[in-house]
């Protein structure tokens, strides 16, 4: 009995190999007789007849016919017996399915025959070649077995392939390569089998069932084929024929259903399908198709259904990119860039898509600012009624408080869209670094494209410090903190930030606006980290100022107190003594500004004037040389108001005295201690009470304005009684008639509130903001200069370029003036050449 190639089952030890017969063995009979019983026993391994055989003597026989050197002969006996085989038994019952539908369904690709009809005919095909390549592999494993000596003793002496190799091979040639003759044309059996496989293949991916079995074991028949008997690796029938036919038919498929995915317009979709396919494909490598086509196969649905039209799916109008960002579809957004970091890991479309949409977001922003009415306030997000049980009523807005609420609208839309696009960086493109870029830089383009951006992010700094914070948990107050330093990172002009941030911070200090000391000082910390120690100098100075002058305002209390009795009409004094170099220009005077005011200063009333002279003197004790000038324009004071009865009122808050606690700005306490003198009845007029204070015009006029038009602090009659601002010609009177609900009344400073600038008042920041650019461009021009002694104009420019950029992005024009300008100073030379010429190289003077 013959079991399989290795011999027979259960048989142990060596076989013993026949005595020498000597000059028997030279019998031509002899070998006859051999074959005989050697080809009847193929035919019965053939026929699965082979019960009966004897592994021992059927290798006698042909270790016999070895000796007789006639291996020759029995390899082309056993060769010419399997042909014939396949000519009589193997090949009919194959072309008999190889009808003239078979073959339009596969190589053809007629339409209108149903899948059940298809299926039918191509796994019958396929089940026929199947069983006959396993039935000839086992065959063959065992006529290997019993001609094994022919191996040993022929094949390998002169070097041809063993016997079962080659009659392996006979099914490739016999079978595989027969020509279909009159039903095919010129192709043949492997054309058929390609192409039903391919069919079945394509009928799964339609959705259909099919055998994979079937397919598994003709697949695996390819790969144990070569294109030669010396089986080559590289040759396997199953890379050099079928798989380019796989990947060529695959292109087909998935161009056609792309194209098809483009007519329906939906890009979700797409991505599913996309998807879909790449797995299914992949798991179709694993089971029924070789797993060594996993990689063509996914190369060509990210060539046909990825790369070609990526584009063309992301500019969808309705479901495209805009769509997938605008909508927040997550899964979307995770799935494109799944697959687009298949193709190319710097996933180039999506980052143009995401950057476009940045800007046209950023844009919109901009021009639905410009289209918002501000003139109405938003009424308060709280559900809670009023203390009369009726909702708080939105209220209108003046003009510098519609430009503050833009500014902080913007700044909150700005912020708002930053925290949806780092949402989608981190749930849907993976922390991608090159996303990460490409979104900061869109970001940057286009605050920096709006001219007021430096402003508007101090004004949100300043209003979120001032009232922003109240009532957060500290976690809350960090995400502020944080939210402000990311839009400070993306500003070119840090310097405009930082003169805007000056003003805010020193208003916010010197009238005690801000939540928390801790807070503001974090802040300053933060900025310190990311800008550097010189871009917080100035805002560490202010800090300072702030606690060495409540140190100095403590010690002149204690000064006031060893002095003796105190007096009950004793005037309480808090000084903020400031350093002139820490603190913005317009909080220090406008005589810093203007030189017609220079020597221009408020008149103080005796009782005021007294106290300055004692602080004075008081200060000057451990500080000789020390100057002082009296700021009116930043300081603020409490007066105790006592309105008097009206005569011939018998009820109501009239009808009795009334005393009240006002808040006012220095000059307002200046104007209305002015008022102390002045008979009931009598009116002064603009112009005196301008004479008198000796204050400004402009000044003047807000602080008469606030004070006689603004409603909850109407302590002066103006005349005309209009709701404009007060100006030359118009007279005032103490308002008797004064009626509050609050004992403590805090009079608005007009024209004062951080808010945003007007034209002018921008176009003059701009100017301050250009000199200042052009004193560090000098400063930095010579430190270069300075340390190099020696530099070409080129080299100049970009290392003057690589300093300022950290503070504003340098215009090329502004440090050429400033280079030539320097020459003129002689800090910087142009060098000459022996003939006088010159060069573009410039050297320092010391």
């Amino acid at each position: 009995m013959i079991t399989g190639r290795g011999g027979a089952g259960g048989r142990g030890g060596r076989i013993r190999p026949p005595r020498r017969l000597g000059t028997q063995l030279g019998d031509k009979n002899e070998l006859e007789t051999c074959w005989e019983k050697l080809r009847g026993a193929i035919q019965d391994i053939h026929t699965q007849n082979s019960g009966n055989l004897s592994f021992e003597q059927l290798y006698r026989y042909s270790y016999k016919i070895v000796l007789l050197k006639s291996g020759p002969l029995l390899y082309d006996r056993v060769k010419e017996f399997e042909e014939k085989w396949f000519a009589e038994r193997v090949m009919p019952p194959i072309s008999a399915l190889i009808t003239k539908n078979l073959v339009s369904i596969t190589l053809d690709g007629a339409s209108g025959i149903s899948v059940a009809e298809r299926r039918s005919l191509g796994e019958k095909f396929l089940k026929v070649v199947r069983n006959s390549w396993e039935n000839h592999n086992m065959c063959m494993n065992m006529v290997a077995d019993i001609l094994m000596y022919l191996d040993r003793g022929f094949g390998e002496e002169h070097h041809r392939p063993s016997i079962y190799v080659t009659t392996i091979g006979l099914f490739r040639d016999h079978i595989l390569r027969a020509n279909l003759g009159a039903v095919g044309a010129d192709n043949n059996v492997f054309d058929i089998l390609n192409a039903t496989i391919i069919d079945q293949v394509n009928m799964e991916r339609e959705g259909d069932v099919i055998d994979k079995a079937i397919l598994r074991s003709c697949i695996s028949m390819l790969e144990g084929l070569f294109e030669t008997d010396k089986e080559s690796e590289s040759e396997r029938l199953y890379l050099t024929s079928f798989e380019p036919y796989f990947i060529q038919t695959s292109h087909d498929f998935y161009r056609a259903e792309c194209d098809r995915l483009l007519c329906e317009a939906d890009a979700g979709v797409w991505l599913r399908q996309t998807q879909r396919r790449l797995a299914e494909e992949t798991a179709r490598c694993q089971t029924t198709i070789s797993t060594l086509s996993e990689k063509g196969i996914t190369s060509v649905i990210e060539e046909e259904l990825i790369t070609k039209h990526l584009d063309e799916f992301l500019k969808l109008e309705s479901s495209g990119i805009r769509a997938m960002i605008d909508n927040d579809r997550m899964e979307d957004l995770k799935i494109l860039f799944s697959l687009e970091s298949r193709v190319d890991e710097k996933v180039p479309a999506l980052r143009k898509a995401l950057e476009s949409r940045v800007l046209e977001r950023g844009n919109e922003i901009e021009k639905n600012l410009n289209n918002t009415d501000f003139s109405i306030a938003q009424a308060p997000s709280t559900d809670e009624p009023a203390g009369d049980g009726e909702k708080p009523k939105a209220k209108p807005l003046n003009a510098a408080a519609q430009l503050t609420a833009a500014a902080i609208r913007w700044v909150d839309d700005v912020l708002a869209l930053k925290d949806k696009f780092d949402t989608l960086w981190v749930v849907c493109f993976d922390r991608k670094a090159v996303i990460e870029t490409a979104l900061a830089k869109s970001f940057s383009l286009f605050i920096n494209s709006f001219n007021r951006a430096p402003e508007y992010v101090s004004l949100f700094i300043d209003d979120n410090l001032k009232r922003g914070i109240k009532g957060k948990t500290e976690d809350e107050v960090d995400l502020v903190l944080d939210k402000a330093i990311t839009l400070l990172k993306h500003l070119n002009e840090k310097d405009k930030f930082e003169s805007y941030y000056q003003k805010h911070l020193a208003r916010r200090l010197l009238h005690g606006k801000t939540q928390s000391q801790e807070i503001e000082q974090e802040m300053i910390s933060r900025m310190k980290r990311e800008l550097g120690n010189n871009f917080t100098q100035r805002f560490e100075g202010m800090f300072r100022d702030m606690n060495t002058s409540r140190e100095t305002t403590e010690q002149y209390r204690n000064h006031v107190r060893g002095l003796g009795a105190v007096d009950e009409k004793q005037i309480d004094l808090s000084i903020s003594v400031l350093a002139g170099n820490n603190w913005p220009r317009e909080i220090m005077g406008r005589a810093t500004m203007t030189s017609s005011d220079a020597k221009v200063t408020a008149t103080y009333p005796p009782e005021i004037q007294r106290l300055q002279k004692s602080f004075f003197e008081f200060y000057i004790k451990n500080r000789s040389g020390r100057v002082l000038t009296w700021l009116g324009t930043a300081g603020t004071a409490d007066i105790k108001c006592m309105f008097p009865k009206i005569p011939g009122k018998t009820s109501g808050p009239l009808a009795r005295e009334r005393r009240y606690e006002v808040n006012v700005s220095t000059y307002g306490m200046i104007v209305l201690l002015l008022f102390n003198s002045v008979k009931e009845e009598q009116w002064l007029s603009f112009e005196d009470i301008q004479a008198a204070t000796n204050i400004s015009e402009e000044d003047l006029t807000n602080t008469l304005t606030s004070l006689s038009v603004v409603k909850i602090s109407r302590v002066l009659v103006k005349e005309p009684q209009t709701k404009s601002a007060a100006k030359p010609g118009d007279r005032f009177t103490f308002n008797r008639e004064f009626v509050s609900k609050t004992i403590k009344i805090k009079v608005p400073s007009v024209n004062a509130a951080n808010r945003v600038e007007d034209e002018k008042e921008r176009k003059s920041t701009d100017e301050k903001n250009l000199d200042t650019r052009k004193y560090m461009t000098d400063s930095v021009i010579v430190r270069i200069m300075k340390q190099r002694k020696k530099l070409s104009h080129t080299q100049l420019i970009n290392e003057v370029i690589q300093v300022l950029s950290s503070r504003f992005k340098p215009d090329m024009s502004l440090i050429k003036s400033r280079i030539e300008a320097l020459i003129g100073l002689e800090y910087l030379e142009r060098e000459e050449l022996p003939d006088g010429s010159t060069t573009d190289n410039y050297k320092y003077l010391a």
